[in-house]
């Protein structure tokens, strides 16, 4: 087995000015710790019979993105082999995968080929599936290489997506182009009267940053970038620069956002004032849709949106718009007044306002689509069936000796602590804790960062006026959120404790979280917990959670939970 990937903090330390002015362009990424299964991949079931039968394939392109040159990418490829020809919607002109349309209860196959020049698998992001389905990073397939998914639709309703899940390498070949849309329906969805078609539109929202030459550029920032997350200096829309969306006035839409961003946080409002109306989150319809002044989306979280242009004349436009929020997370420059890392700024800083995207009503039509009050029927975890709900499991993500860590560890392949075992059947809550910055309270006077500096009593940044004192680095640089993903479940969201949460920051995106219906993802803001409920249930196995900060997730902090 691999030793997981670690920073040396001496050696961090050395290079951290250097590396920030390295650009990284497609594809001279480094390779990092991803590693090939030694495990048998899965074969066709000879009495496996889909009802959808699809080929995916990642491969590299030369895109037209920008005027100008062709962008390299990456990008999925679909085809269909059986079923409905509405299964599979390729997206015309994008870098973005196809969008694959199941039923509850139908069953699928995937042959997933990998034509990239190195590993990868799938994730099904949300998705309820055994084991050998779910994309662990051991199940990595060289290129070349064809992995078979085979497995049963049992979610419910809802907008979930696919991506590849190496370790080491999530962050880049997402931020290359390696997403797509995976839609569930079933029979309580459709009783409803919801937009369909035309009417039913992804919204995918990424960040990315182009050179001259229009190809894509990922940490220029070098090791601070990962330290942080990836922020681009554009928004991206559906994988198009345009950030418009070309509507028809006098009809209603269903709006499926997916912030498919590497570490970028939204807070999303119409322009106008208008509410955003939610009705759906993750992996369910919620019971009553929410209007709210403005949404909270973090990375990797969904939100269905409803959009009624009924009394809106042809030629309206409608901005949606990112809302400006006080967490800076570093975006101006390590230090902040002329440090270091000064000439790293992001055009768009984390909490900035700017636009995101446009509705243009540059035709007419008409539908009779509705949004009722009652939409899916109230079907939570009873909280008194947990066996631990006075006691929860705790998960701690903070920083340590320069690695992101979960209760102190970082990613291991297959090793598994006490408190990461569950038992098949049971119902759990986990306490989520977002433990904040980078202190070290270790007794070898050398921490990483004590009360006096950077290298404790001496060392090369400790003392008040230091390049890095505790207003600069030490005081906000760990201070981060963290958009914690749980595979193989969906979970309720039973509580939020905002105590140690700076109060600024609370006031400025309480009103924005939805926790009603099923979630897969909860965004924790610097000083947050949560309390989640969810069953493990139908399959045991090896499953994985993490930071869906992709650049966190890339350096360790990912775990392995185990099902017995």
């Amino acid at each position: 087995m691999k030793e997981p990937f670690r920073i040396n903090r001496r050696k961090f330390l050395a290079k951290a000015g250097a590396s920030a002015a390295v650009t990284m362009i497609w594809p001279f990424f480094s390779s990092c710790d991803s590693q090939s299964s030694t495990t048998a991949k899965p074969e066709l079931g000879k009495d496996f019979q889909p009802d959808i039968d699809l080929e995916l394939k990642a491969v590299q392109r030369d895109l037209s993105i920008l005027s100008g040159s062709k962008t390299k990418v990456w990008a999925y490829e679909g085809k269909l082999i059986k079923g409905n020809k509405e299964a599979l919607q390729t997206l015309e002109g994008t870098y973005l995968g196809p969008v694959i349309k199941v039923s509850k209860g139908q069953k699928v196959r995937i042959r997933f080929q990998n034509d990239l020049p190195e590993e990868s698998i799938v994730h099904w992001h949300g998705m309820h599936v055994p084991e050998r389905y779910d994309g662990h990073p051991q199940d990595v397939i060289d290129s070349g290489e064809t992995y078979i998914y085979e497995y049963e639709v049992m979610n419910r309703a809802g907008t979930y997506w696919f991506h590849p899940h190496p370790h080491g390498r999530t962050g880049p070949q997402v931020y290359n182009g390696l997403a797509g849309l995976l839609l569930v329906t079933d029979e309580e969805e459709q009783q409803l009267n919801l937009p369909q078609g035309e009417f039913d539109l992804p919204v995918v929202i990424q960040d990315r940053t182009f050179d001259d030459n229009n190809q894509l550029v990922y940490l220029e920032n070098g090791q601070m970038g990962r330290m942080t997350g990836f922020l681009g200096n554009r928004i991206l829309i559906n994988g198009r620069p345009e950030q418009r969306l070309n509507l028809k006035a006098g009809c209603k839409y269903r709006l499926r956002l997916l912030n498919g961003s590497n570490s970028r946080i939204y807070k999303l409002a119409w322009e106008d004032g208008s509410p955003v109306t939610v009705f759906g989150m993750d992996g369910s319809l919620l019971n009553a849709p929410k209007e709210l002044s403005y949404l909270m989306l973090g990375p990797a979280k969904r939100a269905d949106v409803w959009l009624d242009l009924t009394n809106k004349p042809e030629g309206t436009e409608l901005t949606m718009k990112n809302t400006s929020f006080p967490l800076e997370l570093m975006s101006g420059g390590m230090m902040g007044n002329g440090g270091m890392m000064e000439g790293a700024k992001s055009v768009l800083p984390q909490g900035s306002e700017y636009p995101v995207f446009t509705v243009l009503a540059n035709a007419s039509g008409s539908n009779d689509y509705t949004l009722p009050r009652q939409l899916a029927q109230p079907d939570y975890i009873d909280p008194s069936t947990a066996r631990n709900l006075n006691a929860p499991r705790q998960f701690t993500f903070a920083m340590g000796h320069m690695e992101w860590t979960i209760n102190g560890r970082t990613w291991e392949t297959t090793e598994v602590a006490d408190e990461e075992t569950v038992k098949l059947g049971s119902t759990e809550v986990w306490e989520l804790i977002n433990g904040g910055g980078m202190m070290d309270n270790d007794d070898d006077g050398g921490g990483m960062m004590d009360g006096h500096g950077m290298m404790g009593d001496g060392g090369m940044m400790g003392g008040e006026n230091d390049m890095m004192n505790n207003q600069g680095m030490m005081g906000n640089m760990m201070q981060m959120p963290h958009p914690i993903h749980i595979h193989q479940v969906q979970f309720n969201i039973l509580e939020r404790n905002v105590t140690d949460v700076d109060p600024q920051l609370w006031d400025a995106v309480k009103d924005g979280f939805v926790d009603e219906g099923w979630h897969d993802t909860v965004l924790l803001m610097p000083g947050m917990s949560a309390k989640v409920i969810m069953q493990f249930k139908d399959f045991k196995g090896l499953f994985v959670y993490h930071c869906h900060n992709l650049e966190h997730e890339d350096m360790g902090m990912m775990r392995n939970f185990k099902i017995v």
